[in-house]
Protein backbone atom coordinates (compact mmCIF):
# COMPACT_ATOMS: atom_id res chain seq x y z
CA UNK A 1 0.00 0.00 0.00
CA UNK A 2 1.31 3.74 -0.84
CA UNK A 3 2.44 5.82 1.73
CA UNK A 4 4.09 9.39 1.92
CA UNK A 5 7.54 9.90 3.90
CA UNK A 6 8.51 13.51 4.32
CA UNK A 7 11.50 14.27 5.96
CA UNK A 8 12.87 17.96 5.20
CA UNK A 9 15.80 19.55 7.23
CA UNK A 10 14.93 22.85 4.83
CA UNK A 11 13.78 24.16 1.79
CA UNK A 12 15.18 27.79 0.46
CA UNK A 13 13.44 29.94 -2.25
CA UNK A 14 15.47 32.80 -3.14
CA UNK A 15 17.60 32.08 -0.36
CA UNK A 16 15.34 31.91 2.59
CA UNK A 17 14.23 29.33 4.52
CA UNK A 18 11.10 28.98 4.02
CA UNK A 19 10.56 25.01 5.61
CA UNK A 20 11.98 23.37 8.02
CA UNK A 21 12.85 20.92 10.06
CA UNK A 22 9.87 19.30 9.06
CA UNK A 23 9.40 15.67 9.53
CA UNK A 24 6.08 13.13 9.26
CA UNK A 25 4.60 10.37 7.43
CA UNK A 26 1.14 9.07 5.86
CA UNK A 27 0.39 5.75 6.51
CA UNK A 28 -1.83 4.02 3.94
CA UNK A 29 -5.15 4.23 4.54
CA UNK A 30 -4.51 7.39 7.18
CA UNK A 31 -6.04 11.02 6.80
CA UNK A 32 -3.46 13.53 8.26
CA UNK A 33 -4.43 17.48 8.15
CA UNK A 34 -2.02 20.38 8.13
CA UNK A 35 -2.66 23.53 9.33
CA UNK A 36 -1.07 26.13 11.02
CA UNK A 37 -0.65 30.08 10.00
CA UNK A 38 -1.38 31.56 6.66
CA UNK A 39 1.67 31.67 5.03
CA UNK A 40 3.47 29.02 6.68
CA UNK A 41 4.40 26.27 4.25
CA UNK A 42 1.00 24.29 4.48
CA UNK A 43 0.43 24.03 0.79
CA UNK A 44 4.18 24.71 -0.45
CA UNK A 45 4.48 20.73 1.64
CA UNK A 46 1.56 20.00 -0.38
CA UNK A 47 2.94 20.63 -3.66
CA UNK A 48 6.13 18.42 -3.18
CA UNK A 49 4.01 15.94 -1.68
CA UNK A 50 2.44 16.16 -5.32
CA UNK A 51 5.79 16.40 -7.29
CA UNK A 52 6.57 19.84 -7.72
CA UNK A 53 9.96 19.86 -6.76
CA UNK A 54 12.11 22.80 -5.20
CA UNK A 55 16.01 23.03 -6.24
CA UNK A 56 16.02 24.87 -2.80
CA UNK A 57 14.99 21.36 -1.23
CA UNK A 58 17.48 19.71 1.54
CA UNK A 59 15.85 16.89 2.50
CA UNK A 60 13.39 14.11 1.00
CA UNK A 61 9.75 13.63 0.15
CA UNK A 62 8.79 10.59 -1.17
CA UNK A 63 6.07 7.75 -1.75
CA UNK A 64 6.30 3.82 -1.92
CA UNK A 65 5.25 2.94 -3.75
CA UNK A 66 4.31 6.21 -6.44
CA UNK A 67 0.84 6.55 -6.66
CA UNK A 68 -0.35 5.75 -9.86
CA UNK A 69 -3.49 7.74 -9.45
CA UNK A 70 -3.27 10.40 -7.29
CA UNK A 71 -6.10 13.15 -6.85
CA UNK A 72 -4.81 16.50 -6.41
CA UNK A 73 -7.14 19.76 -5.47
CA UNK A 74 -4.85 22.80 -5.46
CA UNK A 75 -5.95 26.44 -3.96
CA UNK A 76 -6.33 27.20 -7.79
CA UNK A 77 -8.90 24.57 -9.49
CA UNK A 78 -6.55 24.07 -12.57
CA UNK A 79 -9.48 23.50 -14.97
CA UNK A 80 -8.71 23.94 -18.72
CA UNK A 81 -10.39 26.83 -19.92
CA UNK A 82 -11.10 25.66 -23.18
CA UNK A 83 -12.69 22.30 -22.31
CA UNK A 84 -16.28 21.84 -21.06
CA UNK A 85 -17.04 20.41 -17.87
CA UNK A 86 -17.54 17.12 -18.82
CA UNK A 87 -14.44 17.31 -20.99
CA UNK A 88 -12.25 18.09 -17.99
CA UNK A 89 -13.36 15.10 -16.33
CA UNK A 90 -13.01 12.75 -19.26
CA UNK A 91 -9.07 14.26 -19.98
CA UNK A 92 -8.58 13.08 -16.33
CA UNK A 93 -9.77 9.54 -16.41
CA UNK A 94 -12.57 10.16 -14.80
CA UNK A 95 -15.14 7.10 -14.25
CA UNK A 96 -17.80 8.42 -16.53
CA UNK A 97 -21.00 6.83 -14.14
CA UNK A 98 -19.19 8.00 -10.71
CA UNK A 99 -18.27 11.60 -12.31
CA UNK A 100 -21.85 11.85 -13.24
CA UNK A 101 -22.82 10.77 -9.89
CA UNK A 102 -20.88 13.15 -7.83
CA UNK A 103 -21.64 16.44 -10.50
CA UNK A 104 -25.50 15.66 -9.46
CA UNK A 105 -25.00 15.70 -5.78
CA UNK A 106 -22.49 18.83 -5.81
CA UNK A 107 -25.10 20.42 -7.77
CA UNK A 108 -23.09 20.49 -11.26
CA UNK A 109 -25.34 18.02 -13.60
CA UNK A 110 -27.17 20.95 -15.48
CA UNK A 111 -22.99 22.93 -15.93
CA UNK A 112 -21.82 19.59 -17.77
CA UNK A 113 -21.66 20.81 -20.96
CA UNK A 114 -21.10 24.45 -20.07
CA UNK A 115 -17.19 25.81 -20.49
CA UNK A 116 -14.72 25.61 -17.77
CA UNK A 117 -14.45 29.48 -17.83
CA UNK A 118 -17.76 30.21 -17.22
CA UNK A 119 -17.87 28.52 -14.10
CA UNK A 120 -17.77 30.73 -10.92
CA UNK A 121 -15.16 30.32 -8.69
CA UNK A 122 -17.47 27.96 -6.37
CA UNK A 123 -18.67 25.94 -8.88
CA UNK A 124 -14.72 25.30 -10.84
CA UNK A 125 -14.06 24.26 -6.98
CA UNK A 126 -16.44 21.91 -6.81
CA UNK A 127 -15.57 20.43 -10.25
CA UNK A 128 -11.66 20.29 -9.42
CA UNK A 129 -13.09 18.01 -5.91
CA UNK A 130 -15.24 16.07 -8.60
CA UNK A 131 -12.11 15.69 -10.86
CA UNK A 132 -9.99 14.17 -8.03
CA UNK A 133 -12.53 11.84 -6.60
CA UNK A 134 -13.95 10.22 -9.98
CA UNK A 135 -10.58 8.94 -11.33
CA UNK A 136 -10.73 6.43 -8.62
CA UNK A 137 -7.22 7.73 -6.72
CA UNK A 138 -5.14 5.75 -4.80
CA UNK A 139 -3.61 8.72 -3.06
CA UNK A 140 -5.14 12.37 -1.97
CA UNK A 141 -3.50 15.52 -1.60
CA UNK A 142 -5.92 18.62 -0.75
CA UNK A 143 -5.28 22.05 -0.66
CA UNK A 144 -8.55 23.78 0.75
CA UNK A 145 -10.78 22.02 -1.19
CA UNK A 146 -13.87 23.45 0.35
CA UNK A 147 -12.90 27.36 0.62
CA UNK A 148 -15.29 29.76 -1.57
CA UNK A 149 -17.95 27.03 -1.24
CA UNK A 150 -21.13 28.28 0.65
CA UNK A 151 -21.84 25.84 4.01
CA UNK A 152 -24.33 24.02 2.10
CA UNK A 153 -22.22 22.54 -0.47
CA UNK A 154 -19.23 22.86 1.80
CA UNK A 155 -21.24 20.17 4.13
CA UNK A 156 -22.05 18.14 1.03
CA UNK A 157 -18.32 17.97 -0.52
CA UNK A 158 -17.05 16.77 2.99
CA UNK A 159 -19.67 14.28 3.40
CA UNK A 160 -18.74 13.16 0.05
CA UNK A 161 -14.86 13.32 0.50
CA UNK A 162 -15.75 10.73 3.43
CA UNK A 163 -17.87 8.51 1.27
CA UNK A 164 -14.98 8.24 -1.03
CA UNK A 165 -12.63 7.75 1.68
CA UNK A 166 -14.57 4.90 3.24
CA UNK A 167 -15.22 3.12 0.01
CA UNK A 168 -11.11 3.04 -0.61
CA UNK A 169 -9.53 4.40 2.71
CA UNK A 170 -6.45 5.83 0.49
CA UNK A 171 -3.15 8.20 2.03
CA UNK A 172 -5.27 11.56 2.25
CA UNK A 173 -2.98 15.01 3.34
CA UNK A 174 -5.30 17.69 3.71
CA UNK A 175 -4.24 21.33 4.05
CA UNK A 176 -6.97 23.91 5.85
CA UNK A 177 -7.58 26.63 8.19
CA UNK A 178 -10.23 25.24 9.66
CA UNK A 179 -9.56 23.14 12.81
CA UNK A 180 -13.02 21.92 13.03
CA UNK A 181 -12.46 20.84 9.51
CA UNK A 182 -9.43 19.27 10.12
CA UNK A 183 -10.17 17.52 13.85
CA UNK A 184 -13.78 16.05 11.59
CA UNK A 185 -11.52 14.43 8.34
CA UNK A 186 -8.03 13.94 10.03
CA UNK A 187 -6.90 10.75 12.03
CA UNK A 188 -4.06 13.00 12.80
CA UNK A 189 -3.40 16.66 12.87
CA UNK A 190 -0.16 18.11 12.05
CA UNK A 191 0.55 21.35 13.95
CA UNK A 192 2.97 23.91 12.07
CA UNK A 193 5.07 26.97 13.29
CA UNK A 194 5.01 30.42 11.66
CA UNK A 195 7.40 30.34 9.16
CA UNK A 196 9.27 29.19 8.29
CA UNK A 197 7.64 25.93 8.87
CA UNK A 198 8.35 23.96 11.58
CA UNK A 199 6.61 20.99 13.34
CA UNK A 200 5.03 21.77 16.93
CA UNK A 201 2.70 19.11 17.40
CA UNK A 202 1.78 15.78 15.99
CA UNK A 203 -2.01 15.35 17.23
CA UNK A 204 -3.83 11.71 16.54
CA UNK A 205 -7.27 10.98 17.34
CA UNK A 206 -8.47 7.57 18.78
CA UNK A 207 -9.93 6.17 16.21
CA UNK A 208 -13.79 5.84 17.98
CA UNK A 209 -13.35 9.87 18.06
CA UNK A 210 -13.03 10.67 15.04
CA UNK A 211 -16.06 12.53 13.21
CA UNK A 212 -17.79 13.00 17.20
CA UNK A 213 -19.23 15.89 17.74
CA UNK A 214 -18.01 15.60 21.08
CA UNK A 215 -14.18 14.95 20.42
CA UNK A 216 -14.27 17.55 17.73
CA UNK A 217 -14.84 20.24 20.08
CA UNK A 218 -12.22 18.71 22.74
CA UNK A 219 -9.63 18.45 19.32
CA UNK A 220 -10.65 22.07 18.45
CA UNK A 221 -9.12 23.50 21.74
CA UNK A 222 -6.48 21.55 21.90
CA UNK A 223 -5.17 22.66 18.45
CA UNK A 224 -5.89 26.18 19.30
CA UNK A 225 -3.63 25.77 22.41
CA UNK A 226 -1.27 24.58 20.27
CA UNK A 227 -1.24 26.96 17.89
CA UNK A 228 -0.69 29.42 20.56
CA UNK A 229 2.39 28.09 21.72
Amino acid sequence: MTGLTVDIRELRLAGRVVLGPVAFTVAAGEVVALVGPSGCGKSTLLRLAAGLAHDGLDGAVHWTPAPRRPGVVFQQPRLLPWRTVRQNLAIAGADPALAADLLGRLGLASSADAWASHLSLGMARRLALVRALAIHPDALLLDEPFTSLDEANAVVARTLLLERWHHRPVPTLLVTHDLAEAASLADRVLVLSPGPARLLADHRLPPDAVRRPDAVTGTVAALRGMMAV
